[in-house]
């Protein structure tokens, strides 16, 4: 069950309320405390059980109200009437309560946020560490010791034999010959079957050129049935 005030000028919750005062849409004179204060007890007494956050914004709001309030009633003396008193205004002093009092429910909602956060993660637990041994495992060795497990390891790297691996040059003549192999295999077939064995951007380009010249000599055909599309190729003589 929400709280809700309600008074001859306004009627809703009691944030929208100071928000209200606030902005100096409502008159602080307007507002009968006494009437706020019989209104939440009343609403007190029909909750199920007492919600201590409510009852504290309520007590901060009626309180603030009843200070500014009383101070606004107060006669205002002047001892030096030639003298400018620069007097505190009631509502400027509202205003900065009510500030304090909006910066401390975005705390409260982000308190809350985050512990309703904690209580849907789940932290791994803290590693059982084995007992540090302080043992000195050099204690025991000498420089002798040091230089021959280090003369060990420039014989073994010395007996491993490092090979250069050459990649064997993919020219637009063995592109030829691939091309022509396959259509003896197979007299048609699609430019991207082809490329699955050669996925190479020099093996693409050197089958590319050697497409080229196998068809501007007359051995085979290539078909597209639109633009980007795959290249249909297609045997017509081999005999050159």
């Amino acid at each position: 069950m929400e709280y809700n005030i309600v008074l001859e000028r306004y009627q809703g919750p009691m944030d929208l309320l100071l928000d209200l005062i606030r902005k100096n849409e409502i008159d602080i004179y307007d507002i009968p405390i006494f009437e706020i204060t019989e209104q939440f007890l009343d609403y007190m007494e029909k909750a199920n059980k007492i919600n201590l956050e409510l009852t504290s914004d309520f007590i901060l709001m009626a309180s603030t109200l009843l200070e500014i309030k009383s101070k606004m009633l107060l006669p205002k003396i002047k001892f030096d009437a030639d003298e400018e008193e620069d007097e505190e205004d009631a509502r400027k002093e509202l205003v900065e309560k009510l500030l304090e009092y909006e910066k401390y429910q975005q705390l409260s909602g982000l308190l809350k946020k985050n512990e309703e956060y904690e209580t849907r993660a789940f932290y791994r637990k803290k590693s059982e560490m084995p007992d540090f041994s302080d043992k000195d495992l050099l204690k025991d060795l000498k420089v002798n010791d040091l230089s021959k497990a280090f003369m060990n390891i420039l014989i073994r790297n010395k007996n491993k034999v490092v090979k250069s691996i050459y990649r064997e040059n993919f020219s637009v003549e063995t592109a030829i010959n691939v091309l022509k192999s396959r259509l003896l295999i197979n007299n048609k077939f699609y430019f991207t079957k082809l490329l699955e064995d050669y996925p190479s951007r020099e093996e693409l380009i050197s089958l590319f050129l050697g497409l080229l010249e196998l068809i501007r000599n007359g051995i085979l055909s290539a078909k597209q049935t639109e633009n980007f599309t795959d290249i249909f190729i297609e045997l017509r003589n081999l005999d050159e």
